[in-house]
C-alpha cells in the first residue's frame, strides 16, 4: 500500500499479453528455425538473431497495450494510495477536476480555477492525460510493420 509497486505489480503480466505473444510465436514458420540450425546456429543464436527481431512488432503491440492500460487505471491509484501526494497523474486529475476537490491546490490556483468553466477544465484534463500516450506511440510506430514474416519462407 502507498508505494509505486502497488500500482505496478498487480498488472505486471497481463494474461492478454501472454495469449497474444503465444499466438504470434505459434504462427512463426518452423522452416526459419530449421534453416538457422542447418547453417550452424545455436539455440541462443536462433533466439536472439532470428526470433526476437521477427517478434518486435508483437512486443511493441504488447508494450503499447500495457502502457495504455497502466496509464488509464486511475481507479487503482485511488484504491491503493492513501495519501494524495502519492497518486498517479490520472488519479490526481480525477480527484481535482471531476470531484472538484481543490484542497490540494494553492490559494492562487483555487481562485483562478473558480473563474474557469468546467468544460475548459475537462478539456485540459483530456489534453494532459493524452500527451504521454501520444508521445509514446510514434516511438513504437516503426515496429508496426505489416507482413514482416511474409516472404521469409519460400516454397
Amino acid at each position: 500500500m502507498d508505494t509505486v509497486w502497488a500500482l505496478i505489480l498487480p498488472g505486471a503480466v497481463p494474461v492478454f499479453s501472454i495469449v497474444l505473444l503465444l499466438n504470434f510465436f505459434r504462427q512463426l514458420p518452423k522452416e526459419m528455425e530449421e534453416a538457422a540450425f542447418v547453417d550452424g546456429a545455436s539455440h541462443w543464436r536462433v533466439l536472439w538473431g532470428l526470433v526476437v527481431p521477427v517478434s518486435l512488432p508483437a512486443m511493441a503491440t504488447v508494450t503499447l497495450f500495457a502502457v495504455v492500460w497502466h496509464w488509464n487505471s486511475w481507479f487503482d491509484g485511488l484504491i491503493l494510495m492513501n495519501r494524495p501526494e502519492h497518486y498517479p497523474l490520472q488519479s490526481y486529475l480525477q480527484t481535482v477536476i471531476m470531484q472538484r476537490d481543490m484542497t490540494y491546490l494553492q490559494h492562487l490556483s483555487r481562485s483562478e480555477l473558480a473563474s474557469v468553466s468546467d468544460r475548459t477544465i475537462k478539456s485540459a484534463q483530456i489534453l494532459i492525460a493524452t500527451l504521454p500516450i501520444v508521445s509514446i506511440y510514434p516511438l513504437l510506430q516503426r515496429y508496426f510493420v505489416k507482413g514482416i514474416v511474409i516472404g521469409s519462407v519460400k516454397g
